[in-house]
C-alpha cells in the first residue's frame, strides 16, 4: 500500500493505492494521524484501492472520529466492490462517500 499526500492550507488530500489490510492498515493510520492537527478537511481518494479488511475499516472509523469535531472526512472514487463492503457494514451511514 502507498499513500500519496498533498496538503493545501487546512485540507489534506491522500490518494491511497493497493490493499488496506491487517498489514497495511497501521501504516495508513500512522501516515495520516500525524498530519491531522491543523486539518479541517480530509479527502481520501480510494480510486486505486482494491481491497479493505476489518482492520482498514477500523482505521477509517478512527480517522472519522478524529475529524468529527474539526471538520469533515470525505471518501472519493470508491469502487463498487468496496462500496458493497461499506453498505454491508453500515459505513455508508457513517462516512461521507462521494
Amino acid at each position: 500500500m502507498q499513500v500519496n499526500k498533498t496538503k493545501k492550507g487546512s485540507e489534506l488530500y491522500a490518494a491511497i493505492e493497493g490493499r488496506v489490510d491487517t498489514t497495511t492498515a497501521p501504516q495508513l493510520d500512522a501516515a495520516l494521524k500525524d498530519e491531522l492537527s491543523d486539518i479541517t478537511c480530509l479527502k481520501l481518494d480510494f480510486a486505486a484501492v482494491n481491497y479493505i479488511s476489518s482492520a482498514g475499516l477500523r482505521v477509517l472509523l478512527s480517522l472519522h472520529k478524529s475529524m468529527l469535531h474539526k471538520g469533515e472526512m470525505i471518501l472519493l472514487n470508491v469502487n463498487q466492490d468496496l462500496m458493497g463492503i461499506f453498505e454491508v457494514t453500515g459505513f455508508v451511514e457513517i462516512l461521507n462517500i462521494q
